[in-house]
């Protein structure tokens, strides 16, 4: 018995379909940066969209094999071809870095819950292809000078343990301990995400169509800004200044290359991303002051990814996930 002979179970099903709505995005979107960027630019970015199409015409190929339904994702319908740049200098290679890190968490994640052999091939190959698309794309953006790189520090010289608890305190009427190294990597990382992803919601607010959708995106760029100005006052009190980039901003464009709904699943996507962004941040995070400045901006973030979904239902943009058998009925 060979291991496509094996029926795929329901994580490895949702998995698939997982990446292939993340898939199919990512191509519209590439579509859009492939018709304004330099030669330099296109090179990174085709050698994206030609993976993103290979993965989707192997998921089809599985979903085939297995009788299930191809899911719609993003098609040609979600773009809009020939119109101006909705980005400037770079941001293209800049959401690419974004979008590396997404889906390097994705797939390592996915390689854990796959079971079939083949299956899990396929994500940990995926996995790997994301980690060397990332590395191009960060020595890409530092050999061009627009991208930050984390403080650097003094080595170590001895080995030492915490023996207080005045270590996790941050000292409402004392001096706060600086930040570790681990805590200071985390806080950058969120800034540097959230910089890329306010300038998306810029972009996106400005040719959104639907009413309710321009004010969610408007509400998604405030939020970015909140937790990029709340976070970098961590990195000042210990005099690190916080990442920012002169590259990679909106235009001025009010012509809109993507559909609504795809925005709203892009926007959707990096909400559920920076979610589990900021529970890494406050899980290894020690100083007991930043794990409660976490989980404020967690509970503004999970209060704007509700908020996402109730407009992506209410305008029939929401694709549904393959439902497991009603057991109930069998009782009635």
């Amino acid at each position: 018995m060979t291991s496509r002979d094996v029926p795929i179970t329901s994580s490895e099903l949702a998995n698939l379909w997982m990446t292939y709505q993340e898939k199919t995005m990512i191509l519209r979107m590439l579509e859009h940066f492939l018709e304004h960027a330099d030669s330099e630019a296109k090179q990174l970015l085709q050698t994206h969209y030609e993976s993103a199409g290979k993965a989707i015409d192997i998921i089809t190929e599985i979903f085939k094999h297995e009788g299930a339904a191809i899911p719609v994702g993003f098609t040609a319908n979600d773009i809009n071809k020939g119109v101006p740049k909705l980005f400037d200098f770079l941001y293209d290679i800049m959401y690419l870095h974004m979008m590396t890190k997404v889906e390097m968490s994705l797939f390592s994640l996915f390689c854990g819950i796959s079971y079939r052999s083949d299956i899990n091939d396929l994500f940990i190959s995926w996995t790997a292809e994301s980690q060397a698309l990332n590395n191009e794309v960060t020595q890409f953006l530092l050999e061009k000078g627009v991208l930050v790189r984390p403080a650097f520090v003094s080595m170590p010289k001895e080995v030492h343990f915490v023996l207080e608890n005045h270590y996790r305190k941050f000292g409402l009427f004392g001096e706060k301990r600086s930040l570790n190294t681990i805590e200071v990597s985390l806080i950058h990382h969120a800034i540097e995400t959230n910089l890329v992803g306010m300038q998306l919601m810029i972009g996106f607010a400005q040719v959104a169509e639907n009413k309710d959708v321009q004010q969610y995106l408007v509400k998604g760029m405030k939020l970015s800004k909140k937790i990029e100005v709340d976070l970098g006052e961590f990195l000042r009190q210990s005099y690190i200044e916080p990442p920012a980039t002169h590259a990679g901003k909106a235009t001025s464009s009010q012509i809109a290359p993507f559909s609504d709904k795809l925005m709203m699943y892009n926007t959707s996507l990096l909400t559920s991303f920076g979610l589990g962004t900021n529970a890494i941040g406050g899980a290894f995070s020690l100083r007991n002051d930043l794990p409660a400045k976490m989980s404020l901006l967690a509970k503004d973030i999970f209060t704007f990814a509700q908020e996402g979904g109730k407009i992506l239902i209410k305008n029939g943009w929401m694709e549904e996930p393959p439902q497991m058998e009603d057991r109930n009925q069998l009782t009635q």
